[in-house]
């Protein structure tokens, strides 16, 4: 089900660059031009890291499926903040899960706000997004929070939203980009300044039978934005082409 026309072009580009570096490589090592060589196993991690950054899965049903979604939903990502170990020394457990907390939280709330630009400005007109207050409202009315949510799987979490489909993910990062992270991690270890990478997968899910419809897996490294609601644009730029709720709208700015 994975092999779809996107999976299969992708990994033929890659074959193809793949094996041309290959080829280039030991053909350079026969003439032993180290030079050439050199040039070649460049190129050889070029397409590697390009390739290996970003990976798509898109449900062939799900074009078919989203025509019947009305509402939809995005829970807080579970988040990852990896500090170097001389910043963990002077910050706690607790300290460093509720920099977490704020950071998935983040994410949520701008993937709302991505959703909710794209419903203004006329696309998805028969979709509804579900406010995120009101998620972790229901949410923590059954006892479920950013500690405790990845208890429940998917489906279960769009039922208990009353959704038709639920957006959710991971977040990994080096610094938190939230601005209430940020500047917690700021005051707690002096640790300011732009983030240097970020790995993000999300998926979407349908409701009435916890199906995968969507995931995509990506990560960024440079620059990636001054907040959280930058790298969902940066993100989603190129993703949304494949989202069966967006592929339709006109190209973003």
């Amino acid at each position: 089900m994975i092999n779809n026309y996107f999976y299969k072009l992708t990994t033929f580009r890659y074959n193809i660059a793949w094996e041309k570096a290959i080829y280039c490589v030991t053909k350079t090592k026969t003439n032993n031009n180290m030079k050439k060589i050199l040039l070649c196993v460049l190129l050889l991690v070029f397409f590697q890291s390009t390739f290996s950054q970003t990976s798509l899965y898109e449900n062939p049903n799900f074009d078919d499926i989203a025509k019947s979604h009305k509402i939809i939903a995005m829970v807080p990502f579970e988040t990852q903040v990896k500090l170097r170990p001389k910043q963990m020394k002077d910050m706690t457990a607790e300290q460093l899960n509720r920099i977490e907390k704020s950071e998935g939280e983040s994410i949520q709330t701008a993937m709302y706000s991505w959703f909710l630009k794209r419903k203004k400005r006329g696309d998805l007109q028969s979709l509804e997004i579900q406010d995120p207050r009101t998620t972790n409202a229901i949410l923590k009315k059954q006892n479920i929070d950013y500690n405790n949510i990845m208890d429940f799987t998917p489906q279960e979490l769009a039922k208990i939203l009353e959704v038709d489909a639920i957006i959710s993910g991971n977040f990994e990062t080096n610094k938190p980009m939230s601005e209430g992270a940020s500047i917690a991690l700021g005051v707690l270890i002096g640790f300011f300044g732009t983030t240097n990478s970020a790995v993000i997968n999300m998926s979407v899910h349908n409701t009435s039978d916890g199906v995968l419809l969507w995931n995509y897996n990506k990560k960024v490294s440079g620059s990636i934005g001054s907040d959280t609601e930058d790298l969902i644009n940066i993100l989603m730029r190129k993703a949304s082409r494949r989202l069966a709720y967006t592929k339709n709208s006109p190209e973003e700015d």
